[in-house]
């Protein structure tokens, strides 16, 4: 893409590794955030994971007219494959298997060929992930990708606004009725949280609160921003002019005039993806988009 390469993050582990890739992407829910992609192939002679992972995939894209978060497994003993997919909780069920039907094919065509023994597409409005049996695991806190914006305010009161709407947010999140997503805004900060669809109210807080912080003190007065956790993720936006209007196609957490080019201020991560009970949050994504990142396609 010609864009300067950011600097390079390595989580040094005995275990395999996927790269967290953040790519351009536009305001569509089906626009890419991030791509991970395991270092190591599986070894199928007989074909036996590519046809487990082919039913897997049937499985999930069936799910998502009808659920926004779904996780199964296939295959049996070592060839066991889990995967699920999550979509942002503003998501119609239409617009869910919109977005999560492509992903299979974003996959193949992302990942490459031969095919990794794990991986994970993110999309703004929804995300997608697979590892076999023995995948090793994470922290379900553990930071995988984020994203601030160039344009700052700096003594113009914003950041006492952003920290009022997070408190909102963290609030909202330790409710047992709010399905782990919840929204909020705060005299024009736009702030927006979401965990994993099989993490507890308590765990959900706890990850949501984490991931705050981090934007507090990785994003500092940038007017937007994202943070990925592995179990849970947060995004606020900043619109002094005015939140843009929404649209079957966009939300507050699209891109606006308002919101400044940004810059990515993450780094390209090398990280140790979960195990089968890590398998998980995710990244469900949402979020202001060409307006706010630049990113690369490739690693």
């Amino acid at each position: 893409m010609g864009l300067p390469k950011t600097p390079f993050i390595c989580i040094f582990s005995v275990f395999l590794v996927i790269l967290i890739t953040p790519t351009e992407c536009a305001s569509g829910d089906t626009n890419l955030v991030y791509k991970g992609c395991a270092k190591q192939a599986l070894s199928d002679p007989s074909g036996v994971y590519s046809q487990a992972l082919s039913t897997l995939f049937g499985s999930l894209v069936s799910q998502s007219s009808k659920s926004k978060f779904y996780k199964t497994t296939t295959g049996t003993g070592q060839t066991t494959i889990t995967g699920l997919f999550q979509c942002r909780g503003d998501l119609s069920n239409v617009d869910c298997y919109k977005c999560v039907n492509g992903l299979p094919i974003l996959i193949d065509k992302l990942c490459g060929t031969p095919t990794p023994v794990a991986a994970r597409i993110q999309l703004l409005g929804c995300y997608m992930l697979y590892e076999v049996s023995g995948f090793p695991q994470i922290s379900g806190m553990e930071m995988l990708y984020k994203t601030c914006s160039g344009k700052n305010a700096p003594g113009s009161g914003f950041e006492e606004k952003r920290d009022t709407a997070f408190s909102t947010l963290e609030n909202g999140m330790a409710s047992a009725s709010i399905n782990g997503f919840y929204t909020a805004n705060y005299e024009s900060v736009f702030v927006l949280g979401q965990c994993e669809g099989d993490v507890g109210n308590a765990d959900c807080g706890e990850c949501v609160k984490s991931a705050v912080q981090k934007a507090q003190v990785e994003c500092g007065s940038s007017v937007s921003g994202q943070i990925f956790l592995h179990k849970c993720f947060v995004s606020f936006n900043y619109y002094p002019n005015g939140a843009p209007k929404k649209s079957s196609s966009s939300s507050y957490w699209s891109p606006s005039p308002s919101a400044g080019t940004g810059q990515n201020t993450g780094k390209t991560v090398a990280i140790i993806l979960g195990g089968a009970a890590g398998v998980g949050f995710l990244v469900i994504c949402m979020l202001f988009a060409r307006n706010q990142m630049k990113k690369h396609d490739d690693y």
